[in-house]
């Protein structure tokens, strides 16, 4: 009876170490321990990726806590995530909240980035107790590949477009018909270039029979050139040194000709004694008969010259009719 009791008590003894040590390796697994005290903060992100209840919070890479809860919204566009903090480790407002992954394939974590220069920071500056912080969702290898095979795929219609351009080129430019147009083409040119190295060829030819002729002219060219740069510094002398004399000059012919416009302009008004004798009718009926008798005058002249009228032995004309408006006519 005594034996079968203290059985029972060995047996239910390590059974309660048993349960003991694995509740004991569970929390040490995760980070956490019963005897340590934490506080709570709350993180808001669009997407928890696989983090999973449990899973460790990490400080600069350092085990700090672990995450108690994870809550979706009713809506479903937020998920809460309750983190249990060591009260060792301050956190402050500053920091920077994300989920990464263990290596390339690990288990998914809350990784903690402190801010710099936090010694000089308050203790105003850290994180209450039930503070809500924002997190930025991790990253989806998933939806990576997702966007890199519609990547794919867009370069893959591209290159089938590209390949249709190139077989649309083959059958309008480089078809048979293109390729002997392109043929004659240089066939041409061939012939046109070695017209043109021919006719190089006579020019070069007529070049050296008159190198003599061509010499002798781009010699007279030069002399004439040179005559031509003393003559427009003779000029620029000449300029340079009656200067005074030219504007002065230029000065008496601009008021010589402003004195024969206004001189003309006074004869056109009838104004003076010349403009006066235009405007009068009568003096310049008289003008037109005096014109007149020495047209008849130097007629005579021409015909028997003046000796001939001085000693003429004909009787002198004394015919005293004077012309009508003439001077004379005014005499009494």
């Amino acid at each position: 009876m005594e034996n079968s009791r203290l059985e029972t008590k060995v047996g239910l003894f390590v059974l309660i170490v048993l349960v003991l040590l694995g509740v004991l390796m569970v929390q040490f697994s995760k980070g956490t321990s019963l005897f340590r005290s934490t506080y709570q903060l709350k993180l808001h992100t669009e997407n928890v990726g696989g983090l999973k209840q449990k899973s460790a919070v990490m400080l600069a890479g350092v085990p700090v806590g672990s995450i108690k809860q994870i809550q979706l919204s009713p809506d479903g566009k937020v998920v809460t995530i309750l983190l249990k903090i060591y009260r060792d480790y301050p956190i402050y407002t500053n920091a920077t909240f994300a989920i990464e992954s263990a290596g390339f394939l690990g288990d998914q974590f809350v990784s903690i980035t402190p801010a710099t220069n936090t010694l000089a920071m308050p203790d105003s500056a850290k994180f209450a107790d039930g503070a809500e912080v924002d997190c930025q969702k991790p990253f989806n290898i998933q939806q990576v590949a997702r966007d890199a095979a519609g990547f794919i795929q867009r370069i893959d219609e591209t290159a089938k477009k590209l390949d249709a351009s190139v077989t649309d080129l083959r059958a309008q430019v480089l078809n048979a018909g293109t390729l002997a147009n392109f043929g004659t083409s240089i066939t041409n040119l061939k012939l046109f270039t070695e017209q043109a190295l021919g006719t190089l060829k006579n020019i070069n030819g007529i070049v050296e029979t008159n190198r003599a002729q061509v010499s002798l002219a781009v010699s007279n060219a030069v002399l004439f050139s040179e005559g031509l740069t003393r003559l427009a510094a003779s000029a620029q002398t000449l300029l340079d040194t009656n200067g005074t004399t030219i504007s002065v000059a230029a000065k008496n012919i601009a008021e010589a000709t402003e004195t024969f416009k206004n001189l003309a302009a006074d004869l056109q008004a009838g104004k003076g004694l010349a403009g006066k004798v235009l405007q009068n009718p009568e003096l310049a009926t008289n003008f037109q008969v005096i014109a007149a008798n020495l047209a008849v005058t130097t007629s005579n002249l021409n015909r028997i010259g003046l000796w001939g009228i001085l000693w003429s032995h004909k009787p002198a004309i004394t015919n005293n009719t004077v012309p009508i408006n003439s001077p004379r006519s005014t005499r009494k």
